[in-house]
């Protein structure tokens, strides 16, 4: 019985590490996908004529409809528990009056990985 217990204690030991290093890199893995998302997003953003940034750069993505930057959905179960939300608005610089036409946009990417936020990527755009 001693020995069992023993062998049972040594063999956590050393498994232990193992299921915790799992999680780390499953963590990694994820991190990195959103970040991916986030970066190929703000690129297609960045390559959009300022005119129409605003008005196609405003919207979530749910969970599992994730597109690539030919707007297909991705279809590989790596990607089914992303969402993503850009949002897009026009900034006033304080040198800049109200009464003229905005010079910049801030856009902003944020990646969800089964709703927690993961990565959040802000942009300033100019003219």
């Amino acid at each position: 019985m001693i020995a069992v217990t023993v062998l049972t204690i040594a063999i956590a030991g050393i498994i232990l590490p193992f299921t915790a290093g799992t999680t780390i890199r499953a963590e990694g893995m994820h991190r990195t996908l959103a970040t991916k998302l986030a970066a190929d997003l703000m690129e297609k953003i960045i390559n959009t004529p300022f005119e129409n940034i605003i008005t196609n750069f405003n919207y979530t993505e749910t969970q599992g409809q994730v597109k690539d930057y030919n707007g297909n959905v991705f279809t590989s179960s790596n990607y089914t528990n992303f969402s993503r939300q850009v949002t897009c608005e026009y900034v006033h610089v304080a040198q800049q009056s109200s009464s003229t036409q905005p010079c910049f946009i801030k856009a902003t990417v944020r990646v969800f990985y089964t709703g927690l936020e993961l990565v959040s990527l802000t942009r300033l755009i100019g003219r």
